[in-house]
């Protein structure tokens, strides 16, 4: 699993809860993080090198769990460098299952299904500034649920916000106010606000005391664990290959000490990180 920083380790728990025997390998570009404000060509260079990273390390499956490098890289890297140098591997991104998920479809839902009936006329995604700009999510949701109206929220502070542990106090709820009222006090208000980056469920008890209680909030975490599970279910080929010691390695591009006090917190248990340089590629 990659991410851009630590965040990503609030849906590697979700995993680990979900899948425990599988053998995980993380890592957190902190070194670059954040990446919501980088240019699209810097996130795919990292995002790349990340991935080539873990290849060389034995993984055949690799998630992203950055929204940002969802968004930016994934689709290039499925596209161009997949079938040209990794045919036998697989990179998987976080905004497909979370769409799925935002319009209330089952996981692997394809193009054209009717929207469900239960689902409201508005959902929102709040996201990075690369994120948001790269409209990923509103083209997935055309694509699978064309009926309803995506409110996009960009929020660039938060990031920041929780790589600095500032997770509470009045320059915490300014922004988090700043960025969430304008979607809740909309006329036309979303039934569910997806939280489309891992860091944000950091901030999720900030977030529930602004967001009214009748708005569903989707943390990505267990809904990106539970739509890998159906994924692994419906590929075989791919799930046989993956090791199941239950073993865990923790990988970071800076202090693997700061990485690690602060992974300890979201995974509710001591870990060891181990710091790694990510070698340029042509």
């Amino acid at each position: 699993m990659f991410d851009s920083g630590f965040g990503g380790l609030t849906v590697l728990r979700a995993l680990v809860d979900r899948l425990p025997g599988y053998d995980t390998l993380y890592l957190g570009d902190s070194a670059r993080s954040p990446y919501g404000t980088r240019s699209a060509e810097a996130v795919y260079a990292f995002t790349r090198e990340a991935v080539h990273y873990l290849f060389a390390e034995g993984c055949p499956l690799v998630v992203l769990a950055c929204n940002t490098a969802s968004a930016r890289a994934l689709r290039t890297l499925q596209q161009r460098e997949l079938p040209r140098a990794f045919p036998d591997r697989r990179v998987l991104g976080v905004v497909r299952p979370s769409v799925e998920a935002l319009a209330g479809l089952p996981p692997g839902a394809l193009p054209g299904i009717t929207t469900p009936a239960g689902v409201a006329g508005a959902v929102a995604v709040l996201g990075t500034p690369g994120t948001i700009a790269s409209n990923s999510y509103g083209l997935e949701l055309a694509r699978l649920a064309p009926g309803l109206r995506l409110v996009q929220q960009a929020c660039p502070m938060w990031v920041p916000l929780v790589e600095n542990d500032e997770l509470t106090g009045e320059g915490a709820e300014y922004f988090l106010r700043k960025y969430l009222e304008p979607v809740v006090t909309a006329p036309d208000r979303p039934s569910r606000i997806l939280l489309g980056c891992t860091h944000y469920p950091l901030l999720l008890p900030g977030i529930r005391a602004i967001v009214p209680a009748d708005i569903e909030i989707l943390p990505q975490g267990e809904l990106v664990a539970e739509r890998l599970a159906d994924w692994l279910d419906r590929h075989p080929e791919m799930e046989r290959r993956l090791a199941r010691g239950g073993a865990r390695r923790y990988l970071t591009t800076d202090d693997p000490d700061w990485f690690a006090a602060h992974g300890a917190r979201i995974l509710g248990t001591e870990m060891v990180a181990e710091k790694v340089r990510l070698p340029p590629l042509d």
